[in-house]
């Protein structure tokens, strides 16, 4: 018999403050097999949770249930992004895109969203860790004219004129 219902343990998730109590309600929701990312949104936005422990229960949550495994990705390359003003949280957001690139990998998404983060007032993530992302983005992908466009953005901000005229010719 369960010791907490899906309800109870989305409750835990999004108020407990207590790690011990929050621990033990994942390991009884990965015991019953739950593989629903909405009851894992709770968890990863429990805002008593350190970073260090929101990842190692993303990365539990997807070796267990690989099935999600892009979603809690993508869930957290965005949430990482989100909060890289406040504690400087780029090099999060951009290791959870890659990671869902890498669990889908003909998706588009991740690399446009990484892309979108960019900050060229402190140029992060960096252009160079960019173009390369999305150089391997373009072989995997099914949407290549996103990622060309991109990477044309990239190379003429970075004023290599000659890898931005190569990509113009590929669209």
């Amino acid at each position: 018999m369960p010791k907490y219902s899906v309800e109870q343990l989305r409750t835990i998730f999004t108020t407990s403050r207590d790690f011990n109590e929050i621990f033990d309600a994942f390991e009884e929701a990965l015991a019953q097999q739950l593989d629903d990312i909405e009851l894992y949104r709770h968890l990863f936005g429990n805002s008593h949770l350190a970073v260090e422990e929101i990842c190692l229960f993303a990365e539990k949550l997807s070796y267990d249930f690989p099935l999600i495994a892009y979603d809690v990705y993508m869930w957290l390359g965005s949430f990482f992004a989100a909060m890289y003003s406040q504690k400087d949280n780029y090099e999060l957001a951009t290791r959870y895109f890659q990671k869902a690139s890498k669990a889908r990998p003909a998706e588009v998404t991740p690399y446009l969203n990484l892309c979108d983060n960019y900050d060229a007032n402190v140029n992060l993530p960096p252009i160079k860790e960019l173009i390369a992302f999305l150089s391997a983005g373009l072989e995997q992908c099914k949407e290549k004219r996103a990622i060309i466009e991109r990477l044309i953005f990239f190379y003429e901000l970075e004023g290599d004129d000659e890898w931005a005229e190569f990509y113009k010719k590929k669209l």
